[in-house]
């Protein structure tokens, strides 16, 4: 019973490691200049390609 708790806890030391490393070990100081802002750019160009591809089928699914 002792070793399978003391394996439970590893795994669960392990889990709570990766989650952290995952979360909370990025760039030093943050994300890169301009990053953010070449991914919102890029989500609006898909959004708008998508709103002007077919009024049709938009209309169709209102």
């Amino acid at each position: 019973m002792g070793v399978i708790l003391l394996e439970a806890l590893g795994a669960g030391l392990l889990f709570v490691l990766i989650v952290w490393w995952t979360m909370f070990s990025g760039r030093k100081k943050g994300e890169l200049p301009g990053h953010h802002d070449q991914a919102e750019a890029a989500r609006e160009v898909s959004h708008a390609s998508e709103s002007q591809s077919d009024p049709e089928d938009s209309a169709s699914k209102k």
